[in-house]
């Protein structure tokens, strides 16, 4: 419901692309039942599909001909709205700015009235001798300022609602704060006062139960405080991600045609471009260092307080600020492609999801506002007429039961938690990707973890080599090259950053010395050989016809079965399999030609964090497809309680399943380049990655900062948000049903209701936002 018929901010709809759906910032939205009528609205367009965060004040829509369609109906609905922007927060910001300043101006003139009018009116009711002729209208006009201008916003809604055949909470509210003035007034115009008791002072005299003036103001007064502290603190949790998309700079210092660096707009920058960044300015693309080195502060990114180096070739991501020094950087991502701007991106769908709780929550307060209709009316007429109690109690009675039912604590419970949870884990480096993700983590109780690029570095290294004594090494190295550079598997770039020193010119490799044998020609280039018929092996290697002649780089096993291996390679591969390295075999021509032995460095955080999720009560599993004996050494040294070895990159997911057979709650861990099948297999996938790869994970949880710990800091956060929520719940939910019967039973004066009410919402709010402060290590 708007608070105001002039809080809809106008700006011009921008022009974007709607193919894939579009997402709209709503004003105006005061429950979840103003969501739930938005979604309804927009539901009825022909072919869309449609859901409203109430939260986040905003919709997701599909299936839309025409943005202006799904304009048109949030705006029927009675609603502001406007296309969101993706980066572009502003008119959603000056909206809540504006419904802010209307509510605060509305609470202060209730709260200046109010206080005084209660005094008044309570004094004047109970102390006979203060009265004065026309006392009661007196107290009526200077309480109609409060029941009408400053209760105006549940008038309007209430209004809105009952022209469109439903209620909400505010229909609640406007029904008590009109029944207690309405009552107030009737007892004035036409003497209908009593004698009653009052809860805790007895009999009081005629007159003093007739005046709910204070009822009507201080509802009024506790409505608005709660609303507008609700507000602010929502607006607060959403200010997480604001925050996090404000980090990259509006303009770019860019080197022009004449070699000078110019300031220049963000969204006129592109790849290619060169770009300065000095001491104490913030990185405003993602990209390769050039020259320089610079100490890069990354906290706001990724949680790491220590500022990490960066220096010709390493890459940089924008929103990351140079402490010291300066740097020149080659713009590899701009705008939308930053790994800053894809995070907050994720983070936004993920905060617009509706857990299946919420949807269960949204169900029930449909229903719950009519039941409240219903029971406040049959409480009056009990109190009224078999218990005999006078109108204005009766009426009191009824008030009270309206007011304190008003389910706003259960429609908040599980969005606002919702939000600062994905919120807090943006800001640590840790994408939530929604509520499955939150929901998964309660159960899981295996974490299986891949191992090549995950609990390794991924970076493989020749470090010992082998060749038969006929092969020609410059000829054959210039082949597998040629081969290599058809795949992106580690081991295709381990190889080539073995090979190219020396087909390129360079010196010559040092593996060979290291095994005594003959240092290899180089070769300064040279007609490139062709390359046909070549086949990826998934989880054996490649393949193909170089030059003529069949070429294969293939794992031992592999190798085994195609040719027979003289003893001196078995020896060799025996001995580099004890080393725990990853050992290829070159077949020319069907012959084992060369072997290469690789290396992948353990990541030195792998065995803490393993350790960490032990301590959260979850078994540890190490999937690879390296050899047993290989497999069980890494896996002793980090300290996994189970190690599953020689698993094709295929066969992952089968593992996955095989294990949720067995009765596990299995949680991925992997890179995403060769495991996306089983993290969407896995009950929860954790994909570690980095740069532009964030957003083309098929994983549930992203953690984008370059520390193993942050697996269970992920679990953990997921855990501690889901429980926040389900705390958030019990409590709305207790809070409904335990205040209803001790409202019906007389035993809650309307002002406590109201206040209660109030406070029940405040308190789920800034529940919520304990989160911001979870500790997580």
């Amino acid at each position: 419901m708007t608070s105001d018929s002039t809080t809809h901010p106008e700006t011009p709809t921008p022009q974007t692309d709607f193919s894939g759906g579009i997402d709209i910032d709503i004003t105006g939205m005061t429950c979840t039942a103003c969501a739930r009528r938005v979604e309804k609205s927009l539901n009825k367009i022909d072919g869309a599909t449609a859901w409203v965060n109430f939260a986040t004040e905003r919709a997701r829509v599909t299936g839309l001909d025409s943005p202006e369609e799904a304009l048109t109906a949030v705006k029927k609905a009675g609603y502001g709205a406007q296309i969101h922007e993706p980066g572009n927060d502003m008119w959603s910001q000056r909206a809540a700015e504006m419904r802010l300043d209307s509510l605060r101006r509305r609470l202060i003139l209730a709260a200046v009235l109010t206080v005084p009018l209660m005094d008044a009116t309570i004094a004047l009711a109970l102390v006979e001798a203060w009265r004065f002729p026309g006392w009661e209208w007196a107290c009526i006009l200077v309480a109609m300022p409060i029941v009408v201008w400053a209760a105006w916003p549940f008038h309007q809604s209430a209004w809105k609602n009952l022209r469109n055949k439903t209620s909400n909470m505010d229909t609640l509210v406007s029904l008590g704060i009109i029944a207690a003035f309405g009552w107030a007034v009737v007892t004035a115009a036409f003497d209908v006062a009593g004698s009653d008791a009052w809860l805790g002072l007895g009999l009081v005299p005629d007159g003093a139960d007739t005046l709910y003036l204070d009822v009507a103001a201080g509802v009024t007064t506790f409505q608005l405080a709660g609303r507008y502290f609700e507000t602010r603190s929502r607006r607060k949790a959403g200010n997480l991600l604001a925050a996090l998309s404000e980090l990259a700079p509006k303009t770019a210092r860019i080197r022009n045609d004449d070699g000078k660096f110019v300031d220049t707009p963000i969204e006129h920058v592109t790849p290619g471009d060169t770009v300065l960044v000095l001491p104490g300015e913030t990185v405003p693309v993602d990209g390769s260092v050039i020259d320089g080195l610079a100490e890069l502060d990354t906290s706001s990114l990724t949680g790491e307080p220590v500022p990490v180096p960066a220096r010709a070739g390493d890459r940089v991501v924008g929103g990351s600020f140079a402490t010291n020094g300066q740097i020149t950087i080659d713009a590899e991502a701009v705008g939308a492609n930053m790994q800053l701007t894809q995070i907050a991106t994720l983070a936004e769908k993920a905060q617009s999801q509706k857990a299946n709780v919420e949807s269960l929550v949204d169900r029930i307060t449909a229903v719950f506002v009519p039941i409240v209709l219903a029971l406040s009316v049959a409480t009056l007429f009990i109190w009224l007429l078999p218990l005999g109690h006078s109108p204005s109690r009766a009426i009191g009675v009824g008030i009270s039961v309206l007011i304190i039912a008003c389910p706003c604590a259960l429609g908040l419970a599980t969005p606002t938690a919702l939000m600062v949870g994905i919120g807090r884990g943006a800001r640590s480096g840790i994408l939530v990707k929604g509520h499955t993700a939150l929901e998964a983590s309660g159960r899981i109780d295996t974490v299986v973890l891949d191992k090549t690029g995950t609990v390794t570095t991924g970076s493989l290294r020749v470090e010992r080599s082998w060749f038969a004594d006929d092969a020609d090494h410059a000829d054959l190295l210039a082949r597998i090259a040629e081969l290599e550079t058809r795949s992106e598997h580690p081991v295709a770039r381990g190889i080539l950053d073995f090979i190219r020193p020396t087909v390129d010119g360079g010196d010559d490799p040092s593996p060979d010395a290291a095994i005594g044998l003959p240092a290899r020609p180089t070769q300064s280039g040279g007609p490139r050989v062709e390359v046909t018929d070549v086949q990826v092996l998934p989880g054996v290697g490649i393949e193909g016809v170089v030059g003529g002649r069949p070429l294969a780089v293939i794992n031992a096993a592999a190798a085994h079965e195609r040719a027979d291996l003289d003893r001196q390679l078995a020896d060799w591969i025996s001995t580099q399999t004890e080393a725990q390295h990853s050992v290829v075999i070159i077949l020319d021509g069907g012959q084992p030609a060369a072997a290469l032995a690789l290396s992948d460095q353990v990541k030195p955080d792998a065995a803490s964090s393993i350790n960490q999720l032990h301590r959260l009560g979850l078994h540890t599993i190490l999937l690879t497809g390296d050899s047993t004996s290989a497999a069980e050494k890494i896996g002793q040294t980090i300290g996994t309680n189970k190690v599953i070895a020689e698993v094709m990159p295929g066969d992952k997911a089968a593992t996955v399943s095989s294990l949720q057979e067995s009765g596990h709650r299995v949680a991925m861990v992997g890179d995403g380049i060769n495991d996306a099948s089983a993290l969407a297999a896995a009950d929860l996938g954790i994909a570690v990655v980095s740069g532009a790869d964030i957003a083309m994970k098929s994983a549930d949880i992203i953690i984008v900062r370059d520390d193993l710990n942050a697996i269970a800091e992920s679990i953990m956060l997921s855990r501690k948000t889901l429980g926040t929520i389900r705390g958030n719940l019990v409590w709305a939910f207790g809070y409904n049903i335990l205040a209803i019967p001790i409202a019906m039973f007389g035993l809650l004066n309307p002002l406590i209701s109201a206040a209660a009410m109030a406070m029940s919402s405040v308190f789920v709010v800034h529940n919520s936002l304990r989160l911001q402060r979870v500790r997580l290590a």
